[in-house]
């Protein structure tokens, strides 16, 4: 019940006082007064009503010591503060010796090596105390989100604390896997592992790589438990079974190489290949999409090559013009004719002014003479 579900909102934790006393000559057990965590306290005998009683809040503040007031002879004995937590199935006992003087200085308290021993003043008010404020016996969890268990794997060769954690499963039914995909999808938990406390791990396709010791924890925080189950699985491959057709009366020989061990679980599983079709369609699928990205690459370049081969002599908003549609006036145009003179020049500054005057003169040749005549028209 400790690692399943549990909707008690007063978890079952409880306290009691018992009383051992030899006053009457005999040792006799009397309970005298218990308390529910959800509960009022109940005393037992109509005489201890009033006299005797526990701190009204003992489960908020882990103070369950019992108070005793007008102390008579009768009180003396041996007396137990028993604590009980049956949903976390703990118990915890103290005890503690009364003795009652009527003188003052015998009134001392001490320790037997057994248990505490008070001598208490008759007529006197006494405190035995139990103090215990673990979070066990004062607060209220939630054991949703105090239950978990756990898978662990360690391949061969790997110590238990470098374990590959596989699943995480809480009470609250949150649940978390670990490593790649494909071995999430083969390991798993039922949803109701806590509703009926099966929390096996099942292994569907069973492979080589499998094998290791697997460990199952189940902790519970709230109750301080753990326990750890500890699981080694070896893998092998089918043993071929001959069988003798003529021979009906004798059974197929056992293959010495089989070793039997209680420590040790033989999975045998039939030849599959899967997992090869498997890892071949990741490869596939690579190698298409690099031959796309190829192509993609090649289009883009052969693009933009081309665009770098055209010239674009347009303009946003202006007219195309051919050139090859204006002529020039060349009417005033007259070839110079002229003899050439030739002079001997006293230095190069005379020879240059007679080089510019032979030039002719520049004259300015208007393009879009025609262009803006056949526009007007």
């Amino acid at each position: 019940m400790v690692w399943t579900q549990d909707r008690l909102n007063d978890r079952q934790r409880v306290v009691h006082w018992d009383l051992y006393s030899n006053y009457y000559g005999d040792y006799k057990s009397e309970r005298l007064c218990d308390m529910y965590s959800a509960g009022e306290q109940r005393v037992y005998s109509s005489y201890n009503k009033g006299r005797i009683f526990m701190p009204e809040n003992a489960f908020t503040d882990g103070n369950f010591s019992l108070v005793i007031l007008d102390l008579a002879e009768s009180d003396k004995g041996i007396y137990s503060c028993n604590l009980h937590h049956h949903y976390c199935h703990l118990y915890k006992t103290v005890k503690i010796q009364l003795d009652v003087t009527k003188k003052a200085k015998a009134v001392k308290n001490y320790w037997d090596g057994e248990k505490e021993v008070l001598v208490a003043l008759r007529g006197s008010t006494v405190v035995l105390s139990c103090v215990n404020r673990d979070h066990i016996w004062t607060e209220r969890h939630s054991e949703e989100e105090q239950q978990v268990v756990h898978w662990d794997r360690q391949p061969p060769g790997v110590p238990h604390d470098r374990a590959d954690r596989l699943i995480d499963l809480y009470a609250s039914g949150e649940g978390r896997s670990y490593g790649p995909l494909f071995i999430q999808q083969r390991m798993n938990i039922t949803e109701t592992a806590f509703a009926l406390g099966d929390f096996s791990l099942k292994i569907s396709a069973l492979e080589n790589a499998d094998e290791g010791t697997y460990s199952c924890h189940l902790h519970h925080h709230y109750c301080g438990l753990h326990e750890r189950r500890i699981f080694r699985v070896s893998v092998s491959e089918p043993v071929k079974k001959v069988v003798n057709l003529t021979n009906h009366n004798t059974a197929p020989a056992l293959d010495p190489n089989i070793i039997k061990s209680h420590n040790v679980i033989n999975v045998i599983i039939p030849e599959s290949r899967a997992h090869f079709i498997q890892q071949l369609g990741y490869i596939l699928a690579t190698l298409f999409l690099f031959i796309i990205l190829l192509i993609i690459v090649v289009f883009i370049t052969r693009k933009r090559r081309r665009r770098g081969y055209e010239y674009n002599v347009k303009k946003h908003g202006e007219k195309d013009v051919n050139l090859k549609e204006f002529t020039a006036d060349t009417t005033d145009l007259t070839r110079y004719k002229g003899e050439d003179i030739r002079l001997d020049y006293k230095n190069n500054i005379l020879k240059e002014k007679a080089e510019q005057a032979r030039t002719l003169p520049a004259k300015n040749i208007d393009l879009d003479k025609d262009f803006r005549k056949e526009y007007c028209k």
